[in-house]
């Protein structure tokens, strides 16, 4: 071949190819975009976490470096002037001036420590399980040495008086200790507290939780993303929050935990072993002979995972009329599926939540007519309670 027809050749080539070198610069261009665009629209949509660069002097300090990404902050001046009213356990519960500045300094250290927003929450918990927000000069019968919002002792882990009485500080040495919590997300928020004060009563902190929640979004004029409690990277749909932010990112990783699916895709609405059936039995809180319309599973014990037995619609998540912890899935057809007994932070999905099969849902507890935690767990057909034991039998998962 001469050279002269080589290059025609070469030119020839170029030409054909041209409309396929182009075709594929408009698909990168468009992807760049739309990828730019979404970024751009998570960032300016809706009410976002205020960003302060690192190093910014605010009336709280200095922002450090440590900060985690959306950390929620508040100024405890302005907290001050606020006034939250929220509930306790069903009672009502109002908190202003002080209290809420010392919940602005909470959330702040938190921030300073690296911690996310369920950790700063947490923190919020405590304190008002501890003292209601307040900085006191004194102790109770277990602990007479005991001293401001966490009631810290006075054994030298905590620093001194005046550290125990400082709000800022005092938090701090909260969340230095909550940050040596091992696997602290995958507790319920009471037992990670406990895990730090060591209350006789591992889930006593569980009935400020929802009243942490109210005092930090009010304070902070943002979004936890917590809901009933749920942890920002469990339990919620990859659409819950327009795309954006800590549950599209979870969702996107696959984040959360997830139970073992059957050949024809259900799961195992906790870990064995059975510890009761389907049946008449003697109650053990009521103490007299009566149906019981579920089976008991030991579902990890207190602080285990609760799984959804199938995918469908959250219609229910609260305690029914005995105190029992709820959450109630509609899976359609008829179809309705009940799991008992979780602690009041231990609902890690709202009534509306769209959820599949095998994803975690809750956390075991012992709220109710329960003796010990445990998951009670019922299966409805056309509002008539059958035999969970058969008929997850016929779809895949036996005990």
């Amino acid at each position: 071949m001469s050279a002269r027809t080589g290059a025609w050749w070469g030119i020839a080539i170029v030409i054909l190819l041209a409309p396929a070198l182009l075709l594929g610069a408009l698909v990168l261009t468009t992807i760049a975009s739309t990828s730019l665009a979404s970024a751009a629209a998570c960032a300016t949509s809706g009410f976002s976490v205020p960003v302060v660069p690192l190093g910014t002097e605010t009336e709280t300090g200095t922002v450090g470096s440590g900060a985690a990404a959306g950390a929620i902050q508040a100024d405890p001046i302005s907290a001050s002037r606020l006034t939250v009213s929220t509930t306790i356990d069903g009672e009502p519960a109002e908190f202003a001036g002080a209290q809420l500045s010392n919940a602005a300094h909470i959330l702040t250290a938190g921030r300073e420590a690296g911690l996310g927003v369920r950790d700063q929450v947490i923190g919020v918990m405590t304190a008002i399980g501890e003292s209601t927000l307040q900085v006191l000069d004194h102790g109770d019968a277990a602990g007479p040495d005991s001293r401001g919002l966490f009631q810290q002792r006075d054994n030298g882990a905590w620093g001194s008086y005046a550290d125990r009485m400082d709000p800022h500080a005092s938090a701090g040495s909260f969340f230095n200790a909550l940050l040596a919590v091992a696997e602290r997300d995958a507790l319920a928020p009471s037992e990670a507290a406990h895990r730090v004060q060591g209350n006789a009563d591992p889930q006593h902190y569980a009935k400020y939780w929802q009243a942490a929640i109210a005092v930090s979004e009010t304070i902070s004029g943002t979004s936890t993303g917590l809901g009933t409690g749920m942890p920002p990277a469990s339990g919620a749909s990859p659409d819950a929050d327009g795309g954006c932010g800590a549950a599209s990112a979870a969702a996107a990783a696959a984040g959360g935990s997830t139970a073992n699916l059957s050949p024809s895709g259900w799961a195992a609405p906790g870990d064995g072993g059975l510890t009761d059936t389907f049946g008449n039995r003697f109650h053990p809180t009521d103490f007299e002979w009566r149906m019981h319309n579920g089976i008991d599973l030991a579902a990890g014990g207190c602080g285990g995972q609760i799984w959804a037995a199938q995918s469908g619609t959250v219609v229910e998540a609260e305690p029914d009329s005995s105190g029992n912890g709820t959450i109630r899935v509609d899976h359609g057809g008829g179809l309705v599926t009940k799991y008992l007994h979780m602690e009041s932070d231990g609902y890690l999905v709202g009534v509306g939540a769209v959820v599949t099969a095998g994803q975690q849902i809750g956390i075991t507890g012992t709220s109710g007519q329960s003796t010990g935690c445990h998951l009670h767990f019922e299966a409805l057909v056309d509002g008539e309670r059958v035999d969970p034991l058969p008929f997850l039998d016929a779809r895949g998962v036996s005990f």
